[in-house]
């Protein structure tokens, strides 16, 4: 049955989506603040993926809190980068090309790190969800995807509650318009870019547990990254809700393009979504374009 068949790659392209516009947002939260893409992003996911892991598998705590415990994890980590890479650079006034050769540094450096100390294995979470999936009707999904939508939703509507409702959240907004004159207004620049940080790397984290789970756990993982700073920059690249709306929409052409035309066709429509959209509309769907002037 055609419909049903919409139906399910609609559910299947929300449910990946919602994966991507959790790591989607944390690229767009740090360009809005120090207009940089941080290349080092996919690194926060790969730490949180093995934290889960091994918390589930070594410690034997439970699901839930073994989540929260990596997603800890991976947000200390971005932290710490931020802390130790990228301060040191900012407080310099360098160049944003500075920021950018130093997060791929960083993201070589943190996958060669696992590899040479955990090693290159791929690794399986155990089944911590039941096989059986949930019928809705005319779809169905597996527990793990609605779970990780249910999540990932929540962590979203949690984050545009903090970035709308609070006195931190204000000055973030205040720091995306213009670092400088935030802290010239009182704003404790450094924290608040900690805040960032901690942010991305707690939604980063918390998208490698699910993603590791969906598949497996190795060094490479935060690959996956790449399609979800595609969808950042396709909703507008700094912009919260241009994030999750790309993300959601490159998740459900994704899943039609699969399920209708190629599975082969999918990655190569994704990049050539980049190619188009910066070509046509570098903005992005929400973003603004705006020209470096001198």
């Amino acid at each position: 049955m055609i419909l049903s068949r919409v139906l399910q790659q609609l559910v299947n392209g929300l449910s990946i989506g919602s994966i991507y516009a959790l790591i989607a947002v944390g690229y767009s939260l740090i360009y809005s603040i120090l207009r940089f893409s941080n290349f080092a992003h996919g690194s926060f996911l790969v730490v949180g993926a093995y934290a889960g892991f091994f918390i589930v598998t070594a410690m034997s705590i439970p699901f839930i809190p073994a989540v929260l415990l990596a997603i800890l994890t991976a947000g200390l980590a971005a932290v710490t980068t931020e802390r130790v890479a990228y301060r040191p650079i900012r407080e310099r006034n360098s160049p944003t090309l500075y920021f950018i050769i130093a997060s791929m540094g960083i993201a070589i450096f943190c996958e060669h790190t696992i590899v040479a100390t955990i090693g290159p294995k791929f690794r399986t979470y155990p089944r911590v969800l039941a096989a059986t999936g949930v019928d809705l009707g005319l779809v169905s999904m597996s527990k793990m995807d609605v779970m990780a939508a249910f999540m990932a939703f929540l962590f979203l509507i949690v984050l545009q509650y903090f970035i709308t409702r609070t006195k931190q959240g204000c000055a973030i907004q205040a720091a995306s318009y213009d670092l400088q004159a935030a802290g010239l207004m009182g704003v404790n620049v450094n924290r608040l870019v900690g805040t960032v940080f901690l942010i991305a790397g707690i939604l980063a984290g918390l998208s490698g547990v699910f993603l590791g789970m969906k598949y497996t756990v190795y060094p490479q993982l935060g690959y996956l990254t790449i399609k979800a700073f595609v969808a950042a920059i396709f909703g507008g690249l700094g912009s919260l809700p241009g994030a999750i709306a790309g993300s959601l929409l490159l998740g459900v052409m994704e899943a039609f393009i699969a399920a209708f035309l190629s599975s082969q066709l999918r990655d190569l429509f994704v990049f050539s979504l980049l190619i188009a959209v910066l070509l046509v509309k570098p903005g992005g769907l929400m973003g603004k374009y705006v020209e470096e002037k001198v």
